[in-house]
């Protein structure tokens, strides 16, 4: 996946050697009559975490009967091989990154969607028209698969040839390659680099994948081991729930839920956290109006588009790959 929420991929070993930078990082124990458990980010914090920062800063865990510490990434961490070694109970993925682990037989498996619609786009220079003028001139990729795929998936929908398009390696310096004008166009996330950019260049372009051909699908998503659901489905469904019960805070005061995230990280942008949280908007919710939801009709349609533009082989077994029925209860306690 496009953006700079995306992980590198290393041996097991380094993984595992990483998360010791993450304090307290290990799998779930008992504290004061709720369950510990570690949720690893995608990346450093910002807008589509809000609503974790609210879950606990509220004390939506604990009231669950769990005790969630959030933790950021250390550099190459491995989320898949933290969860399945243990290290970490849970871990924001990226769909694509889950498609992937599955595809090499991690048993990971997402459990709540935390977006409803991809937030994969192509950013692109003010004079850029349409994705078919991207046709003949350079567009930036971190090198990832899935950037690909978007790239394809943008230029095919809107006309073009995606084989004319000239890729650029930039790795995950979408808005200062773009700012440079050293690309016409670049891979990146429209809730992030999308709002940096256009923040410092206000007539760049965005075209989103879900525009030009891509089904809707959750861009990520909470997950966990094959392994935590069979040992201990409540720890599952506290989290899951705490993490829903958070996000209705962050849907219903935005404001105060971009004051939790931001009091938890002091380094964060708070200009940039509140626009990224007023453009997440409805892409928390989706079509649906539904926080956290995985439907599995939806699914499938991803899993097509997945295989279809070369990020897997076939299309991913969605029955085995995700758990919507921890995010279906929490969702019917929270509306009832």
């Amino acid at each position: 996946m496009p953006g700079v929420r995306k992980l590198c991929h290393l041996a097991a070993l380094l993984a595992i050697a990483a998360c010791a930078a993450l304090a307290g990082c290990g799998s779930a124990t008992s504290s004061g009559g709720d369950q510990d458990a570690t949720l690893l980010l995608d990346f450093t914090p910002n807008g589509v975490h809000a609503g974790i920062f609210s879950a606990v800063r509220r004390g939506y865990d604990t009231a669950e009967g769990v005790r969630l510490h959030v933790r950021t990434p250390a550099s190459g961490a491995d989320a898949t091989k933290l969860l399945l070694a243990g290290r970490v109970d849970f871990a924001v993925l990226d769909i694509h990154d889950l498609a992937l682990a599955r595809e090499k037989d991690a048993d990971v498996v997402g459990v709540m969607a935390l977006v409803q619609r991809p937030l994969a786009a192509v950013l692109a220079q003010p004079g850029i028209r349409t994705p078919r003028d991207l046709q003949g001139r350079s567009v930036g990729v971190t090198g990832l698969p899935s950037d690909d795929a978007v790239l394809a998936s943008i230029v095919k929908g809107a006309g073009g040839d995606p084989a004319r398009v000239h890729k650029v390696t930039i790795g995950f310096n979408a808005v200062q390659s773009l700012l440079a004008r050293r690309v016409a166009g670049a891979t990146a996330f429209w809730d992030v680099e999308g709002v940096e950019l256009h923040d410092k260049r206000p007539k760049a372009k965005e075209f989103r994948v879900d525009e030009y051909g891509a089904p809707p699908y959750p861009e990520l998503v909470l997950a966990t081991s094959r392994r935590t659901i069979d040992d201990n489905p409540g720890l599952v469904s506290a989290t899951v729930k705490a993490l829903v019960r958070g996000y209705d805070f962050t849907l219903t005061d935005p404001d105060s839920s971009a004051q939790d995230l931001i009091a938890a990280n002091p380094g964060v942008d708070p200009k940039q956290i509140a626009a990224q949280l007023d453009v997440l908007d409805t892409a928390f919710v989706g079509a649906e109006n539904r926080f956290g939801v995985l439907d599995p009709a939806a699914l499938r349609r991803w899993a097509a588009w997945e295989a279809r533009f070369g990020i897997v082989s076939r299309p991913p077994d969605v029955a085995t790959m995700f758990a919507p029925r921890f995010a279906d209860a929490a969702v019917r306690q929270q509306s009832g």
